[in-house]
């Protein structure tokens, strides 16, 4: 069972890579989409519950705002993987970077693997 949980500003891309990697395989919990913070647990306590794959695409910036529920997903024995969206300038526009942290005893390696090769398919 896999826990992602996306960190980044707005308008990182965030979204389109869940789009693009995850959307057939992991619920996606969004604020945007779910509109309350109620919502949002509810729905990750069902997807807990459940043993569902799921990612967090919130922007999750602090550890503080992260510990909760990196908690909740270990003790329901998920692994957690926090990808990193930094917003990098260039050319006076961003461009996204996607780096993959392994947290705890998952088998982060292979969706690592993808987020740098996402990022040199972007970059080239």
């Amino acid at each position: 069972m896999q826990a992602i949980l996306f960190i980044g500003i707005q308008a990182t891309g965030k979204s389109t890579f869940f789009q693009q990697r995850f959307f057939a395989t992991h619920v996606r919990i969004n604020l945007d989409m779910l509109k309350t913070r109620n919502r949002e647990r509810i729905l990750l306590k069902a997807c807990l519950e459940a043993k569902q794959p799921f990612v967090l695409d919130n922007t999750n910036l602090t550890r503080e705002a992260r510990a909760e529920t990196i908690v909740q997903a270990k003790a329901a024995g998920f692994g957690v993987t926090e990808v990193l969206f930094p917003a990098v300038a260039a050319g006076g526009g961003y461009r996204t970077e996607h780096v993959a942290h392994r947290q705890g005893a998952d088998s982060a390696q292979g969706f690592a693997g993808r987020a740098s090769q996402a990022r040199s398919a972007e970059s080239g």
